[in-house]
């Protein structure tokens, strides 16, 4: 094969790659770890705890869950737009702080300090999210 035909299925097998759809969660497993996130999250629609509530958060507009009071760091966020879906929560779950810097375009400070690490986890919490 030439070089600019491995250089041309290069491209192309990154681009595939970079377009392909997220990981599929399983919604249950999901369910199973959402317990170590329910201690600062309720699923119950405005009832917040030291986080907001996530009832409905697929699909929300930043910084709208009714009556919880976000820190400087979400707000700076929220100030460029932005909505908690799929993509968004991919990234926010791994590391709070570096997506909400990323957002805002300055170094910013999320208020959650609890990460998953593994992107079966955050696919699975994502996919329990959605029936929430």
């Amino acid at each position: 094969m030439s070089l600019s035909r491995k250089i041309a299925f290069a491209a192309t097998s990154l681009i595939i790659l970079s377009t392909a759809p997220a990981m599929a969660g399983d919604a249950a497993k999901g369910e199973k770890l959402f317990k170590r996130c329910a201690a600062c999250h309720s699923l119950d629609a405005g009832v917040n705890k030291v986080g907001p509530s996530l009832a409905g958060v697929i699909g929300r507009q930043c910084g709208s869950a009714e009556g919880f009071k976000y820190g400087k760091g979400y707000k700076a966020a929220c100030e460029k737009g932005f909505v908690a879906d799929e993509a968004f929560l991919t990234d926010y779950l791994k590391d709070p702080s570096a997506k909400l810097s990323e957002i805002a375009g300055s170094k910013q400070r999320s208020k959650m300090a609890f990460k998953l690490k593994k992107d079966e986890d955050i696919a699975d919490v994502i996919e329990f999210l959605e029936t929430k």
